[in-house]
């Protein structure tokens, strides 16, 4: 067996974390003088994966083992950087954070011919799994081991069913048919057929030398039609599903450090962002977030001193001393960074918000200023910086918030969340800001040209106001300053700013090299703010940007009625607009379109589909025009219709179907399947076919 069951579900015969961790270290110390590239972290650029690749590298830090952390893109740069690592004779220990967990590991295709020593763990979220890499055996599968939450557990149907097709012949074989005149044959005429046959699976799976005796018994047990049939049909219904996820990859390491009693308020905060990224992004739903939710919940009271009786009742927290670096449990209002930004803009840049009073009309700007005049807030109030309100305000905040917002149909708008405090270097920051800010610097560091406000300069204009450009290194330059000396694509001096990262004069090779500059430099920058309050207070106006240019391009979307009916797909296709160099960014699109999942969720009806049946999802397809590529960035959300519900994402499997009935010019740039670029001229008949496919 090569997946890792969880601690609980561990045994003497059963290995869980802490063994293999134990076997990466003995690897280690058994060649002491090898270097760093003999254990390397491959990481995909997500804030879950950044969690857990910090957590798993603090670990390994602390047990004296060099390693190297290399970020990874999508499939077609883990395939260039398969090839890379083919060439490190040190290699023994390569270990792939969110990303190998639907490949198929053990084949040739990935790792099966590289050096015996190397062991793969692969710790992905992401679901379903590969059963040849979840439960494969012989040599090339021993090495694959699979960080499971507990999942496989389940899936001993699924299990039996690949066995079966794997290593029995099939039913229809000359082998079937021929069945009678080899009991005949001489040995070595048998041993010779045997291993031309899939039955020399079995033999190597160590079942030995075959006789004719022995083939009459396997003949006796061999399944028939109807049941490989059956059993095929059951993987299927494995692969073809849709795509969903697990248990976070940072959650995975907790585990391990918990199994080694080294947890700490650190691992233990990356962990809940982990989480916390999972549950913005709709990766999981509502009961599956309160779930890992509640075991968090006892660790922070496990690790951290009560909460003040003064932060209990309201949201304004404050460190207790100093060198307070407490995590606190806490409600979190639904509101977008409130206690960085003013609380009309809070409220008006909330999806949730949004989506109840239909903030791109008139009218539902207007409920909104009516909803907090009836609060008994002042419009001067609301377009304060919320840490400079009136203190009485923000205490009667939540108060008020239970009494006047279930009239607005406003009936969730907190739920449970956790805060740290820094001490003297910061204001507390809770995890949902925390994973804002993250987000913000792995999708828009770098790569676009951003401006930012100026907190307490709202109102100055164009040349009174207090614009930024923001720039990736973190340091923001004047827009007045700036605006004669950076050109449209927004280069600058490093050539690492422009819209793909690179001057539009260069040929096509560095235009690739410099898209890799900007997309990995994102990352790092991302990477070292998990760990650098400073620095991801910096982002906060950053991510503020982004909601801006979200909402105002949502708003316009619905406002303009772009979004059109296609087969029970609603599709949006963007091809101008301030915004359109942000939006060919795939995280960037993801949250639009998950924004407008949100806006039309209750505006849609369910039961109107044209065959009759149930609706049961939202499915959106959004896709934006990247006009220095030629090409089309294409997002595909499948949502449930009822609040803090996730369905499977049946996008993936589209996208390729679409693409084989339609020859369209295609590529996947990420590791999710259901974001994909497409040729320019291809888009049309490719969204045609896709919806011809019916209801996702």
């Amino acid at each position: 067996m090569v997946y890792l069951p969880p601690p609980q579900f561990a045994s003497a015969s059963r290995p869980s974390y802490a063994e293999a961790y134990a076997r990466i270290l003995a690897a280690h110390r058994r060649s002491p003088l090898t270097s760093a590239a003999s254990v390397i972290l491959l990481v995909a650029p997500d804030v879950d994966s950044l969690c857990a690749a910090s957590m798993l590298a603090d670990l390994l830090k602390g047990d004296d083992v060099m390693h190297r952390i290399i970020p990874v893109s999508g499939h077609a740069d883990l395939e260039q950087k398969r090839d890379e690592l083919a060439t490190y004779n040190d290699l023994h220990t390569l270990i792939l954070l969110n990303m190998g967990a639907i490949l198929d590991l053990p084949s040739e295709e990935w790792f099966g011919n590289f050096s015996p020593q190397l062991t793969v763990h692969v710790i992905d979220s992401s679901r379903p799994q590969n059963l040849s890499s979840l439960f494969g055996a012989g040599e090339n599968g021993e090495r694959i081991v699979i960080w499971d939450d507990g999942g496989a557990e389940g899936m001993q149907e699924d299990k039996k069913a690949w066995e079966v097709l794997t290593y029995e012949p099939e039913p229809d074989s000359d082998e079937d048919s021929d069945l009678d005149d080899e009991d005949e044959e001489p040995e070595e005429e048998e041993d010779e057929y045997e291993e031309g046959t899939s039955s020399g699976k079995r033999r190597s799976l160590g079942e030995g030398r075959a006789s004719p005796k022995r083939r009459k018994v396997d003949r006796s047990n061999r399944i028939s039609r109807d049941d490989r049939a059956r059993y095929a049909a059951r993987l299927e219904k494995h692969y073809m599903s849709g795509t969903w996820h697990g248990q976070s990859a940072s959650g995975t390491i907790y585990i391990l450090a918990t199994v080694l009693e080294r947890v700490d308020n650190d691992l233990l905060w990356l962990a809940i962002l982990g989480l916390t990224y999972q549950y913005n992004t709709s990766r999981i739903s509502r009961e599956e977030y309160e779930k890992y939710q509640s075991i968090y919940h006892d660790e922070v009271a496990r690790l951290n001193p009560p909460l003040p009786a003064s932060a209990a009742n309201d949201y304004d927290f404050r460190s207790q001393n100093p060198d307070d670096r407490s995590v606190y449990a806490a409600d979190e209002l639904r509101f977008m960074m409130f206690r960085h930004w003013n609380l009309y803009d809070a409220m008006y840049h909330s999806s949730y918000v949004a989506a109840k009073l239909g903030i791109w009309k008139e009218k539902g700007r207007k409920r909104l200023t009516g909803l907090l005049a009836k609060m008994g807030f002042s419009v001067i109030e609301t377009q304060q910086p919320y840490p400079h309100m009136a203190k009485d305000l923000k205490q009667n905040l939540r108060h008020k918030l239970d009494q006047i917002a279930p009239e607005y149909g406003l009936v969730e708008l907190s739920y449970p969340s956790f805060t740290r405090c820094y001490g003297w270097l910061s204001q507390p920051i809770s995890a949902c800001d925390a994973v804002e800010a993250i987000a913000a610097l792995l999708d828009v560091a770098g790569g676009v040209r951003m401006e930012v406000e100026v907190e307490g300069a709202r109102n100055g204009g164009e040349w009174f106001g207090g614009g930024k450009v923001w720039d990736a290194g973190g340091r923001e330059g004047r827009r007045d300053d700036e605006r004669e000396n950076i050109p449209p694509g927004g280069e600058d001096a490093s050539g690492a700013r422009g819209k793909n990262g690179v001057d539009g004069g260069e040929d096509g090779e560095n235009e690739e090299s410099g898209e890799l500059q900007w997309w990995v430099k994102n990352f790092w920058t991302a990477f070292d703010a998990l760990n650098n309050v400073a620095q991801m207070r910096e982002a906060l106006p950053l991510s503020m940007s982004l909601h801006r240019a979200i909402i105002r391009q949502g708003s316009s979307i619905i406002d303009k009625h772009d979004i059109k009916t296609l087969r029970g797909h609603r599709v949006v296709v963007l091809t101008q607009g301030p915004d359109l160099d942000l939006f060919v960014h795939p995280g960037v699109l993801s949250r639009l379109a998950l924004w407008l999942v949100e806006a039309m969720r209750d505006r849609v009806q369910a039961g109107v589909l044209p065959n009759g049946r149930k609706r049961k999802s939202l499915p959106f397809v959004v896709a934006c025009l990247n006009e220095k590529a030629g090409t089309y960035i294409v997002v595909g959300v499948t949502a449930a219709l009822d609040f803090g519900e996730v369905r499977k994402n049946e996008f993936g499997l589209a996208f390729l179907d679409a693409k084989e009935r339609c020859n369209a010019r295609t590529r996947h740039g990420t590791f999710d399947t259901s974001v994909i670029e497409i040729n320019k001229d291809d888009l049309k008949v490719f969204l045609e076919t896709l919806c011809e496919g019916g209801d996702r």
